[in-house]
């Protein structure tokens, strides 16, 4: 829905160490920046500046989007960029997009899902097609008790809305100007933790390599069988997922504790012994597989990150659900990050 000729890059920041959105971007008409493996308002503060400046530098984009992690409080991020007003960046609007399906009763885990609520320019109510009328009221009541006064908009399906309606917004919120009615630096850094997003979140990380020196990129195994392509691979391995096995392990995730699953998969379609590359995208209960070219990727079999809450106790159904070996998966707990 953007103008011919517009140029967008998103600079996205997410956990986990797979560039999910940089290979669903590949089709599309945005460039996309990822900042991996800890949140830009805390652990990757400075580097977002340094994100900020290369894009600037190498893409010359009309303008730059930012999101995110969920994890992600406001203010910190605003702040980065009010300080590079010097080098032609401005802060053009804060932006909260509610998922109608999910938010009641996750506000109520999130602190930052609270704060994201209510310091924002604009409230975009996403799936809001998916809920009853009765199910979009108590949203609805939920945003409201959070956030009276904001401008709250229904997204229009897949299409989002139109760029009119969120661009040129000229935020005041978080300026640098002492005599400014927003909070200050201070008030926020005595309030905020920096390990917010160690607390409210566990991880499960999924790692699982192809087959070193497998030079065919339709290899429905990844070890221990003679598979017909004129070699063998070592003893232990497993076959490439099956399509409907992996349906019905996500199914049967619990969308109260599991957040998201997100990565790439390799996965083969009924007896077949060849696999394509997905990336792997499932919200509270939700998903969509989305193939990827795989050329230069056959040493990929599963790449995931798990994210939500008690996900300890889900372990070993992770890593059944993937096959994968105790050695490719491992556990990262909320609460407090120990130095």
């Amino acid at each position: 829905r953007l103008p011919p000729g517009y140029k967008v890059v998103l600079l996205k920041n997410e956990f986990g160490d797979v560039k999910v959105d940089s290979e669903l971007a590949r089709a599309s008409n945005i460039q996309v920046t990822e900042m991996l493996n800890g949140c830009m308002c805390c652990v990757l503060v400075g580097q977002m500046k340094n994100a900020l400046l290369e894009i600037r530098d190498t893409q010359n984009p009309d303008r730059i989007i930012i999101e995110t992690s969920g994890s992600a409080f406001p203010a910190p991020i605003a702040w980065q960029i009010r300080e590079l007003a010097t080098e032609n960046f401005t802060l053009d609007a804060i932006i909260t997009v509610i998922d109608c399906v999910n938010f009641t009763g996750y506000e109520d885990t999130s602190y930052t899902a609270k704060m994201q609520a209510k310091y924002t320019d604009v409230i975009l109510l996403n799936k809001h097609e998916l809920v009853t009328d009765r199910q979009l009221d108590t949203v609805l009541d939920h945003v409201y008790h959070l956030n009276e006064d904001t401008p709250k908009l229904k997204c229009e399906g897949t299409s989002g809305v139109s760029p009119d309606l969120v661009f040129g917004l000229d935020t005041k919120l978080f300026s640098l100007s002492p005599s400014s009615s927003s909070e200050s630096q201070s008030e926020w850094d005595g309030r905020m933790d920096r390990d917010h997003h160690y607390q409210e979140v566990d991880l499960i990380t999924v790692t699982d390599p192809a087959v070193e020196g497998c030079e065919d990129d339709k290899c429905g195994h990844v070890l221990g069988h003679d598979h017909g392509h004129g070699h063998e691979h070592g003893e232990g391995g497993k076959e490439v997922l099956r399509r409907e096995d992996l349906d019905k392990f996500l199914g049967s995730l619990s969308k109260d504790e599991v957040y998201r699953v997100k990565g790439l998969v390799r996965l083969r379609e009924g007896e077949s012994a060849g696999g394509d590359l997905f990336v792997l995208n499932w919200a509270f209960g939700r998903y969509t597989l989305t193939p990827v070219d795989s050329e230069g990727r056959n040493d990929v079999r599963v790449r995931v990150t798990v994210m939500g809450q008690g996900l300890r106790m889900y372990l070993e159904k992770v890593r059944v659900g993937f096959a994968v070996g105790k050695v490719n998966i491992s556990f990262t707990p909320a609460g407090p990050r120990r130095s």
